[in-house]
């Protein structure tokens, strides 16, 4: 069965460019040529999403807050700038990486299969972690406290996943960027210490216990 990648870009050309491209490479594309009409096309079920930032009716941004309550798919930025602000309010929206345009378009597949690579692999994970008060199920990609289930961007489950798998390592922002964005991700491991801000807001919300410990010089650790 061919993966399904939905495109939203306003920019009709590289929309008719793209989808000649990738259906060549046997996956199945659905285009949208504005945020309203991305929006309508989310039923559709896409494997992952191209989402261009700038656009007339809704911004990419905003695309992606209103779809993340309702898809876990990867999503990736097509963006003509990298601000650090602009990586950081991706980010938060719940984007997962960014390609700078112009782009190559073996860059853009490989960033493609990559993901969707590592979203095989999370969803063959079966096991539970039960920390106390806190239970992570890899599989169903949620965490809870106390029973209650926190909503989280998709790159705060991930660095969630990434250090609990390996409690007592540190690893540095760098490291954890890499991890849960990719390698080759265009933008600024700074924005993990945003996420694990956000993070550890939303544990206090229903514990006092630090999950995440910050070792200073050095970078982070899952303590429990």
């Amino acid at each position: 069965m061919a993966y399904k990648i939905l495109i939203i870009d306003d920019d009709t050309e590289l929309l008719r460019m793209l989808k000649k491209y990738f259906e060549i490479k046997k996956y199945e594309i659905i285009t949208a040529e504005n945020g309203t009409e991305g929006l309508n096309k989310i039923k559709l079920k896409p494997d992952i999403i191209l989402l261009d930032v700038n656009m007339p009716d809704i911004d990419g941004i905003e695309v992606c807050r209103m779809i993340r309550d309702k898809v876990t798919c990867p999503v990736l930025f097509l963006t003509a700038r990298v601000e650090e602000q602009d990586v950081v309010n991706g980010l938060s929206s719940g984007g997962d990486d960014h390609i700078l345009k112009p782009f190559s378009l073996k860059e853009l597949d490989a960033r493609i299969t990559a993901h969707l690579k590592r979203e095989v692999r999370r969803r063959e994970k079966t096991e539970c972690c039960f920390s106390g008060e806190l239970a992570i199920d890899y599989k169903a990609k949620t965490v809870q406290i106390h029973a209650e289930y926190l909503e989280l961007t998709k790159l705060e489950y991930e660095i969630i996943e990434f250090l609990a798998m390996n409690p007592g390592m540190v690893f540095d922002k760098d490291r954890i960027y890499e991890k849960v964005c990719g390698y080759d991700a265009e933008g600024d491991s700074r924005v993990i210490t945003e996420l694990i801000r956000r993070i550890r807001k939303k544990f206090r919300q229903y514990t006092e216990t630090e999950y995440i410990e910050t070792v200073w010089g050095m970078g982070y650790r899952w303590t429990k």
